[in-house]
């Protein structure tokens, strides 16, 4: 949402969250604000798909090259020194949001990408993938979600079988081929689908052959790597939201992927996706939070310089309640956030009920803040292309993506019941 040339539009206001950062943050807040106003503030806005494709590898090469890849990966894998480092993650996408929401997506999803090869990964895996995500030199994708399969991850069917190729003694057998894992999975609503170097990507391993069904559910889960090059990695088709956006279906066919492409051990899928989304939930939240907080600014601006009735609009008490607890909700979202982040940074046994607990709040919050700043700004708000109205497009999704806000209050629940 392009400003004025000169007129900084990122605020990350520290004092709020003080509690919860190291020393350090302060200087990450500071250069990703000035990264921010400097690279991308004043560039244009995608306005179709095809436009936003294009525009996620520019802006990758921009973050990549500007060393901001590197805080979710440790420092011996091309990472920075306190990697990952969730809470200056979240400072990262409270900026980047709050100027371009693009700009987040790609950099949330070297985060996703790289964080199960971070937790699971063989210290070959490691050496082999991590250092080119952090330069921004490979574009990830996390594929879990499939079309009959969302909030349920144990619906899934994608699956993955591994060939021993055991028919070397019959006719048919092909001696050139070598013992691999053979991948035939389907997945969709996939961000940086068609674009990806590297997918990491979930499928059952325990398939009765008879109904070729799942046979265990999310306890059957495998999580693999899958080069996009690969023989077999098909781009289906764009999806196509409100909000320009590189999200589509991906086909994996047929796939042969060698032994060392399994992340971690088999059935050991679900607990990989699982403790990567809970680490990363704090970084919605703070997502979420960027775009509150531009919805604030463009409201408080509009309130002082817009006049009706003789007198600015930010001098009736209805307009003023309204901002009022646009700042509050946005403050007690930020609150909950860096608290989150700073459970996952000390790996806390808190972790997935204070993730939880703020990416459920601050992802709601921002809707409502969102949605009243165009009520402030009235019928100009609702015109395409005003930042208000772009808000408002791009925090419908922050509610469903990486856990609905529905999902996340279970969690909370059984977090408490324990």
């Amino acid at each position: 949402m392009p400003s004025e040339k000169n007129e900084s539009l990122v605020s990350l206001e520290l004092e709020t969250v003080r509690p919860f950062l190291a020393e350090h943050h302060e200087q990450v807040a500071a250069e990703i604000t000035a990264f921010v106003d400097v690279e991308l503030a004043h560039l244009p806005f995608a306005t179709t798909d095809d436009a936003a494709r294009q525009q996620a590898k520019e802006m990758l090469a921009r973050l990549g090259g500007a060393g901001w890849c590197r805080y979710p990966i440790p420092e011996k894998h091309g990472g920075v020194k306190t990697g990952p480092d969730l809470r200056a993650c979240c400072l990262i996408r409270e900026a980047l949001a709050q100027v371009s929401p693009l700009a987040d997506t790609v950099f949330a999803l070297q985060c996703l990408g790289s964080m199960p090869i971070t937790l699971a990964g063989t210290e070959e895996q490691k050496k082999r993938f991590l250092p080119k995500i952090a330069r921004g030199r490979t574009m990830t994708a996390f594929a879990m979600t499939e079309p009959e399969a969302g909030s349920d991850v144990g619906a899934i069917t994608s699956r993955a079988k591994f060939d021993t190729n055991d028919y070397k003694d019959f006719e048919f057998a092909r001696p050139d081929v070598v013992p691999a894992w053979v991948l035939d999975a389907r997945k969709h609503l996939i961000t940086n689908a068609g674009l990806a170097k590297l997918y990491v990507v979930f499928a059952s391993t325990r398939i009765d052959l008879t109904s070729r069904k799942r046979s265990a559910g999310h306890r059957g889960l495998s999580c693999f790597l899958v080069e996009g090059n690969r023989v077999g990695v098909r781009f289906v088709k764009a999806q196509v939201l409100s909000e320009p956006h590189p999200l589509g279906e991906v086909s994996f066919d047929n796939c042969r992927l060698p032994e060392e492409n399994l992340l971690g051990k088999e059935d050991e899928g679900f607990s990989i996706g699982m403790k990567t989304l809970d680490r990363l939930r704090p970084t919605v939240a703070a997502a979420a939070c960027g775009l509150a907080r531009r919805a604030l600014t463009e409201a408080l601006r509009y309130a002082q310089k817009r006049t009706q009735f003789d007198k600015p609009i930010a001098d009736f008490q209805l307009v003023q309640d309204k901002l009022a607890r646009m700042a509050t909700e946005l403050d007690a979202a930020r609150l909950l956030t860096y608290r989150a982040a700073a459970s996952a940074d000390a790996s806390s046994a808190r972790l997935k009920l204070e993730s939880s607990m703020a990416k459920s709040y601050a992802t709601e919050a921002a809707q409502r803040v969102v949605d009243e700043a165009v009520q402030i700004v009235g019928g100009r708000g609702v015109l395409a292309g005003h930042p208000v109205e772009r808000l408002y497009r791009a925090v419908r999704a922050l509610r469903i993506y990486e856990g609905t806000t529905e999902i996340q209050r279970l969690v909370v629940a059984k977090e408490l019941l324990k």
